[in-house]
């Protein structure tokens, strides 16, 4: 069977939000690709507590100085499309209040016929928890279950009730609700969060940084479900952040997704076969503006097809 294929939403600086996301969108779904995405970074910090995804000495890309909030861009390209289903990888979920994130997800899938995918994750920003989240770093994990939680009770029948650390609905009826159950996918990078995933959620929603190392994460998942009881499958989609250049890469030490569209296809071809339902392919961060973005998405699409992916 086939690999769909999802696209990110353009939402760094280099980008006019007021014609980009709409124009991408639109172009997206008219090449063939089945999903747009988009991911959350809430602030850039300067100087960095901490290096980038929390490893000491990692500076955080440029890139990252203006990134648009998710739910506005999903909101922006919900409007223009039709088809294409509308996910986040990922929403930081200790960043959001349960109640206010829960119902802008109903309404946002409501808006757009069911098409709306939930990927959530704990984050590893110090910075950005200072800034704006509702517990401390420590308890993230916490919020996030709380927040799931929270996300099936007001997704669901009304009256909607609720008694939780963070949240309390005594009884209330909470509209809209989505036009169909919303899945919710996760990131799950450790043992306890794989635990959640299996016990509590959906879908999984891993960074392919190499085909072997996405293999045995898959193996270890399916194993831990089928130890846990589960026997619900589990819905997968792959995360890879391209780095384009026009030219062949070819440096020995070449990683996963770097280089020309060729050899970004040919990466794409050996993550598919690890067999998961789904690969989005981020391409925005290096492209000059949307033409540009637009160009590429419609090389790799077209060549991924053709190389059976």
């Amino acid at each position: 069977m086939t690999t769909r294929l999802g696209l990110s939403l353009p939402q760094m600086r280099q980008y006019s939000l007021a014609t980009d996301v709409t124009d991408v969108a639109r172009t997206a779904e008219q090449i063939g690709y089945d999903s747009l995405w988009v991911f959350e970074r809430a602030l850039f910090p300067e100087p960095a507590t901490q290096g980038l995804y929390g490893m000491p000495g990692v500076p955080w890309p440029d890139e990252y100085r203006s990134v648009a909030d998710p739910l506005v861009t999903l909101s922006l390209a919900a409007a223009v499309t039709e088809r294409v289903r509308l996910g986040s990888s990922v929403l930081v979920a200790p960043l959001h209040v349960p109640f206010q994130l829960a119902k802008s997800l109903a309404t946002l899938d409501a808006a757009s016929g069911g098409r709306v995918i939930a990927g959530l994750g704990t984050g590893w920003s110090l910075d950005e928890y200072a800034a704006s989240a509702i517990r401390p770093f420590e308890e993230r994990g916490q919020v996030l279950d709380e927040l799931i939680e929270v996300c099936r009770a007001v997704w669901g029948p009304d009256p909607v009730r609720y008694d939780g650390r963070i949240t309390k609905i005594a009884s209330a009826v909470v509209g809209p609700k989505p036009a169909r159950p919303i899945p919710i996918m996760l990131a799950a990078n450790t043992g306890k969060a794989r635990r959640r995933l299996v016990d509590h959620a959906d879908g999984w929603l891993p960074v392919g940084m190499g085909v072997d190392q996405l293999a045995a994460q898959w193996t270890q998942l399916q194993d831990l479900a089928a130890e846990r009881g589960r026997t619900e499958p589990i819905q997968t989609v792959v995360r890879v952040n391209a780095t384009y250049t026009p030219k062949a890469y070819d440096g020995s030490d070449r990683r996963p997704f770097q280089g020309n569209a060729d050899q970004i296809v040919e990466d794409l071809v050996a993550h598919a076969a690890v067999g998961l339902d789904e690969i989005l392919v981020d391409l925005e961060s290096t492209p000059r503006d949307a033409q540009e973005l637009k160009d590429l998405a419609a090389e790799v699409y077209e060549k991924a097809r053709a190389a059976g992916v």
